[in-house]
């Protein structure tokens, strides 16, 4: 899959893990996650998808946590929690959401097979042990998936973990955590627009 990775993720990364700060940093990103995917919907579906999203998402902070209390690298972490959303886009048919085309989900879903089953996670159930609240439901729209349009998805990157830095370039696997990283740049926590307003997180 392919994701972005600078400064403000490994910021993310440390105020997720930190008490109480971890609590307000979680609040936060997920607002963030919600507009940018929920502007990727049609107009006439954002309204409806929002309570479920904000729900879906709070969880998936905490499976991202526990990734990385098992080791998993920051972007190996982060792209999990993408993996458990695009199975959730793909359930109800919100394709325009995705961000990998429907035909690679069993591909991102074996990479990670050993810690989804650990949490009892798979497409058809994204959050698995997660699931620590109801998450409220929100129309489908399963005429969709005939289709083969993914407006936003990016296909090709299914066999590793791809992150963009900084400069632009690709780097499989992801980057090393800096020594030195400040909080107050986490996305949500700061300003944020320069790094989301082409809707990549």
């Amino acid at each position: 899959m392919k994701l972005r990775q600078n400064i403000r993720h490994f910021a993310a990364k440390k105020a997720l893990t930190m008490p109480v700060i971890g609590k307000i940093a979680t609040e936060k990103l997920v607002n963030l996650h919600v507009n940018i995917f929920a502007q990727k919907a049609d107009a006439d579906h954002r309204e409806e998808r929002k309570l479920h999203l904000e729900s879906f998402f709070e969880c998936t902070f905490s499976t991202y946590v526990t990734a990385l209390h098992e080791g998993f690298t920051e972007a190996e972490a982060r792209e999990i929690t993408h993996i458990q959303a695009n199975f959730d886009f793909f359930n109800h048919g919100w394709t325009e959401m995705m961000e990998f085309p429907k035909n690679e989900i069993e591909q991102h879903y074996t990479r990670y097979e050993m810690f989804f089953d650990r949490y009892e996670i798979d497409i058809a159930d994204p959050l698995g042990n997660f699931r620590t609240q109801d998450i409220p439901q929100a129309p489908s729209t399963p005429q969709r998936l005939k289709g083969t349009t993914h407006p936003h998805a990016s296909g090709g990157f299914a066999d590793d973990v791809y992150v963009e830095d900084e400069d632009g370039s690709l780097v499989v696997g992801g980057q090393p955590t800096p020594s030195d990283v400040d909080i107050s740049v986490a996305p949500g926590l700061e300003d944020v627009e320069s790094d989301t307003e082409d809707g990549k997180i």
